[in-house]
């Protein structure tokens, strides 16, 4: 008995099992791409801080009108850097999802020179493209996430 469910639980293809999703490693990276956002605010870089983005992402702030596709966003960036905002700071919290799917849970603190001039909470849904994650929130990827809970 114990040798036929070894042997039923071995890939059909023959091929090595894929290795476990690292969701520590995971959140590493987030954190990796939310410090390059960081950086990107800091040069006023708007073009870099759109390309943080998947090519099909939507990008939502309170209060204003939804901002798809990379274009756009970088359109939505450039006007913050030049509302005056010099800063802003990213706060991983809590992380979860799966390899090509992840949710993240954090906080931003955003500046006008040295003054906070707001601060606020975030969820921002990542998908990993050419084996980087990139910032999604697309809705269709919320079917994806309750289906994982």
């Amino acid at each position: 008995m114990a040798s036929t469910l070894f042997f039923s639980c071995k890939p059909a293809n023959n091929e090595a099992a894929k290795p476990a999703f690292d969701l520590v490693k995971a959140k590493t990276e987030i954190e990796a791409a939310n410090q390059q956002t960081m950086n990107a605010f800091a040069k006023d870089d708007s073009v870099g801080l759109a390309n943080m983005y998947t090519d099909d992402a939507k990008l939502m702030f309170t209060g204003m009108p939804a901002a798809e596709g990379k274009a756009a966003i970088q359109s939505v960036f450039g006007g913050i850097i030049q509302s005056g905002v010099t800063k802003v700071e990213l706060k991983t919290g809590e992380v979860w999802g799966t390899e090509d799917l992840l949710a993240e849970e954090g906080g931003v603190t955003i500046y006008v020179k040295d003054q906070i001039v707001s601060q606020e909470k975030f969820i921002v849904l990542w998908k990993k493209v050419n084996g980087q994650w990139k910032r999604n929130n697309y809705p269709k990827l919320i079917e994806t996430i309750e289906c994982m809970m």
